[in-house]
């Protein structure tokens, strides 16, 4: 109970630091979870603490650097490989030996054995506190993978050197091939034997996702479980560096990068959401655990009266200025001595190769690895007596951590200030060129079947890039406001056109039709007359009767013609009452719209539509008539609507590439009143509804598939590098998956 009560407890305190750390951004969140953690030690409301390496190591460090190497950035870290190497493997070695030879000389209380094991402890940094505080400072890409490369490999060194040196120091014995040999057997297993488990659990994965056996369930937990598996076998079974192999694996594994679909989505972003609070919450507990540790650690030494204070003091500040000058002088020679990659020649010594050194000395604290190896001290020797100077080293170690630590938060944003700001922008204009890919493929992808599924999904794209470029302030709502004040006005232009044509026919068709009524009202008397005047002179022949048949034959078809000209009319005052709607909606939406407030725009179009009120008005007094059906004046209006957004369209296609509206904006404008037209023609079948939510989901898939093949061609090109990749792959995940509980 008491262990549970430890763990909520260190559980509680990261929560608090994530709440304090928003309020003081700049002290580092691993330097706030290590004051509560110390806070916490010194309380005596807290259960006590002892820390079990072995345990640590399982238990905290496996998982978090499993989770750093498969997360690294895998280009950026084979350019920085030799480096990283030399600092993991040289700098380390070169750190144990300066450190025990210059602590033995300045203080011979100090014997050489023991002095080089606090140098070998202090040779691995903190992959914890790496990660952490590049977040807080923008460094390169090449110091990145060099630091982060380094804190994944040397942790192997640093306890096969400490274990050597504590030998020696216990037993009075050192053999140098045998310290060799261990060493290369340890380092190169540990990398073989996660290699191999890479490419197993990778086949494994694989396998069981093309047999349809992958659940989310079993990935997440599996995946969880590879760390510890992978440690606990190369650590204690095959006795190599249990840390390595889990790098390796770590480095290797990418079974979660392969595959696309819903499933396959679902079970990434899962596995990404269990991971990033796995590990927060793993960082966070290591640091909370090395402020409860330092307490104790320090405290000891601190109360002795045997042992002067000043002089651990002084012994802290030699060990740090040894360890500091050393990593700086080691990181300049590296820099000098590393060829471009591009270029093939060295650089030349310049203030920013000598910043890059300074960064990449500081960026590289010690952490709870240092104090974890230092607490290993044993308290007797062989001969049982007891281990020269524990505590001083434990207290040195420990008084290195916290001023590495310091440093690093203060000296890193001064050296590298953060231009977080830069780096999403940049991210932004990436994406927004995918989805512009995107949306170019769609758009040739569209046929007559298609066209209302691609037509939306494009649609859906483009409010996404017109979201991203609000974000980086490329994106005006205005200039969409715009864009809708033009088309309403060449709507408006449009129908006031069409209504002028509609009532010049219809003018014209009403003075036809009078003088057709005119001229049959005269034809029956004409006809009478000359009948009458027949009857009484003389018997008609057979060439009048034929006459008479013509003039009845004509007279029927004027009146035939005659019905057809009302038939028209009244279409056309349908179309007039329809028109006159139209316009009635535009004038008030663009009356309402808002312009900033501009008098002369609200005068504007008051004024014209004052005008088109009065002009309606006097029309409807010019030509009194009975109402028209309503159904009539519907469907006059929907084949009005459709021709004017075909007028519509044709006039936003003329506007790509003008600049004078966005792109975006446009094609937006465009696909909406492609709907329209379609629906006012009555193309949009709700009988096929279901077919249409399966193209469409059918066409959401496929530009899920051409976004990835986006991001995987930039990736290709050295565009964009693997960890923005595989950020923008998470975004296309999300979106699937969403898009899969909608549908």
């Amino acid at each position: 109970m008491e262990t549970f009560i430890l763990i909520l407890c260190i559980l509680a305190a990261v929560l608090v630091s994530s709440f304090i750390s928003r309020f003081i951004p700049r002290i580092s969140t691993p330097l706030v979870q290590i004051v509560l953690g110390a806070v916490m030690a010194l309380l005596p409301i807290f259960p006590r603490m002892r820390l079990d390496p072995q345990l640590f190591m399982v238990l905290f460090i496996a998982p978090l650097l499993y989770y750093e190497a498969h997360t690294i950035n895998k280009v950026e870290l084979l350019k920085g490989l030799r480096s990283s190497l030399s600092l993991a493997i040289g700098l380390a070695a070169l750190t144990m030996l300066m450190v025990g030879v210059i602590l033995h000389a300045a203080w011979p209380m100090f014997p050489l054995a023991a002095a080089m094991a606090l140098g070998a402890a202090l040779g691995p940094t903190d992959a914890v506190a790496v990660s952490s505080l590049g977040e807080s400072a923008d460094l390169t890409p090449d110091e990145h993978s060099i630091l982060a490369g380094e804190s994944l490999f040397n942790d192997a060194t640093g306890v096969i050197g400490f274990q050597f040196a504590i030998l020696a120091t216990v037993t009075g014995s050192f053999s140098l091939p045998q310290a060799l040999g261990e060493f290369f057997v340890e380092f190169v297993g540990g990398i073989g034997f996660g290699l191999i488990m890479g490419f197993v659990i990778n086949w494994l994965f694989e396998s069981a996702r093309r047999l349809g056996w992958e659940t989310t369930t079993t990935r997440i937990l599996l995946e969880l479980f590879l760390p510890f598996l992978i440690y606990m076998v190369g650590q204690n079974i095959l006795h190599v560096s249990g840390i390595l192999a889990v790098v390796s694996t770590g480095l290797l594994i990418r079974f979660d990068h392969t595959g696309v679909g819903p499933n396959t989505s679902k079970a990434n972003i899962v596995s990404s959401s269990v991971w990033k609070v796995l590990s927060f919450s793993l960082n966070g507990a290591v640091f909370v655990l090395l402020g409860m540790l330092l307490p104790a650690a320090m405290g000891t030494s601190w109360r002795d009266r045997r042992v002067s204070n000043w002089m651990l003091v002084a012994t802290i500040t030699l060990v740090c200025l040894t360890v500091i000058v050393l990593r700086f002088l080691w990181t300049a020679s590296v820099l000098i001595f590393t060829k471009d990659h591009e270029t093939g020649s060295r650089p030349r010594i310049t203030s920013k190769l000598l910043r890059s050194a300074a960064v990449m000395t500081f960026g590289g604290p010690k952490g709870t690895i240092t104090l974890s190896l230092a607490l290993t001290i044993p308290y007797m020797t062989d001969d049982g007596s007891a281990f020269p100077m524990r505590s001083e080293l434990i207290f040195v170690a420990a008084g290195v951590i916290i001023v590495t630590l310091v440093l690093a938060n203060f000296a890193l944003p001064l050296l590298a200030p953060s231009q977080s700001s830069e780096v999403p922008a940049q991210q932004v204009e990436k994406s927004i060129k995918v989805l512009r890919g995107t949306v170019r493929e769609l758009s040739s992808r569209i046929t007559d079947e298609n066209r209302l599924a691609v037509q939306q999904v494009i649609k859906q794209y483009n409010h996404r890039i017109a979201k991203l470029k609000s974000e980086i302030g490329q994106y005006s709502p205005k200039d969409f406001q715009d864009l809708q004040v033009q088309t309403m006005e060449w709507e408006q232009d449009y129908m006031e056109e069409r209504l002028s044509r509609i009532e010049e026919a219809q003018d014209q068709l009403e003075e036809r039709l009078r003088s057709e009524d005119a001229g049959i009202e005269q034809t029956p008397a004409s006809t009478q007359s000359a009948t009458g005047n027949q009857t009484e002179a003389e018997p008609s022949t057979e060439a009048e009767t034929v006459a008479d048949r013509d003039a009845d034959a004509q007279l029927i078809d004027r009146r035939s013609e005659r019905g057809d000209d009302q038939e028209e009319l009244l279409n056309l005052r349908s179309q007039e009452q329809a028109a006159r709607r139209i316009l009635s909606t535009i004038s008030g939406s663009l009356f309402h719209l808002d312009r900033g407030g501009e008098l002369r725009w609200r005068a504007y179009t008051a004024r014209r539509r004052l005008r088109g009120l009065l002009h309606s008005q006097f029309h409807r007094l010019k030509h009194l008539t009975q109402p028209i059906d309503k159904d009539q004046v519907f469907v006059a209006g929907r084949h009005l609507q459709a021709e004017m957004n075909h007028f519509l369209i044709e006039k936003l296609y003329s506007e790509l590439g003008k600049g004078r509206f966005k792109t975006e904006d446009l094609l937006n404008t465009i696909i909406n009143h492609q709907m329209i037209e379609s629906s006012a023609e009555g193309k949009t079948e709700y009988a096929g509804i279901p077919a249409i939510r399966d193209q469409l989901e059918e066409t959401k898939r496929e530009g899920y598939a051409i976004e990835l093949s986006q991001i995987q061609d930039m990736v290709e090109s050295g565009e964009i590098s693997r960890t923005t990749a595989r950020k923008m792959r998470r975004n296309v995940y999300v979106m699937q998956v969403d898009a899969d509980s909608a549908l």
